[in-house]
């Protein structure tokens, strides 16, 4: 079991849902706290909310879709703190996306949130996990990496990628001794997943989400994916046929 106190803890997404979840979790271990997101006013907020517990924290306005603003970021953590630990790559955002309304800057955030911006903060963390033999990767992806679900193409596409993207990661980090975890939550309950209109069976808040996600880093567990039956779930409906799946798939699909 991973030993958390005094390590430094790099949170994105810190603001909302399960990373506003996290928060209020990670604060409570006596650690070393970065909080970023691109709106500065509820980190803020946030770090006001946890003064009386017993972690440092830093809050860092961050685009991580820009390059250069992560570079800048990572460059503020590193003079405060030094070394970071583990880096919780939690940003992330999605829209329903129908053909009738169909607009690529949607895909350009997506993706540049979903896949890029834990791409840049990767590389920026490398070169210090190299160095040391040491370091702690999670990438938060989704359940919903397994399939191209009708409405959701750009996010289910975008998690698959990340999925994808982490799991090569993993077997080439593992000889430097460097961790690299892959986060697959089922239905929380979000501002994100608040605007779907389409059923969402077994959704969890975020604060459960939170605390099965700081149990699996704790473990190092390679995959954290939960709940259990939406993850069986999620498994058949990744190996049925193509031809089967789509037939399925519009049956239930509604414009």
């Amino acid at each position: 079991m991973m030993e958390l106190e005094n390590k430094t803890i790099l949170l994105t997404g810190a603001s909302s849902g399960i990373g506003f979840a996290l928060a209020h979790l990670l604060v409570m271990e006596k650690v070393n706290l970065i909080f970023v997101a691109r709106g500065i006013e509820k980190l803020d907020e946030l770090k006001l909310s946890l003064e009386n517990y017993p972690s440092n924290v830093l809050t860092i306005k961050c685009d991580i879709t820009k390059k250069d603003e992560v570079q800048n970021a990572f460059y503020e953590m590193k003079k405060t703190f030094g070394f970071i630990d583990i880096a919780i790559l939690n940003a992330g955002v999605g829209h329903r996306t129908k053909v009738t309304n169909y607009k690529s800057e949607l895909a350009e955030e997506t993706f540049g949130v979903n896949v890029l911006g834990m791409i840049y903060w990767i590389e920026q963390l490398l070169p210090d996990y190299l160095n040391k033999k040491r370091g702690t990767i999670v990438g938060v992806s989704s359940l919903a990496d397994n399939r191209g679900f009708a409405g959701s193409g750009f996010y289910s596409a975008s998690k698959a990628a990340a999925s994808v993207y982490l799991e090569g990661l993993r077997v080439e980090l593992k000889k430097h001794n460097i961790k690299v975890l892959t986060v697959k939550p089922g239905f929380v309950k979000t501002p994100m997943t608040d605007k779907n209109k389409f059923p969402m069976p077994m959704m969890l808040s975020a604060e459960k989400a939170a605390k099965i996600i700081l149990k699996g880093i704790k473990k190092e567990k390679r995959i954290v994916q939960f709940p259990f039956p939406i993850v069986l779930s999620s498994k058949l409906i990744g190996i049925l046929p193509g031809s089967v799946y789509e037939f399925l798939a519009d049956k239930f699909f509604k414009e």
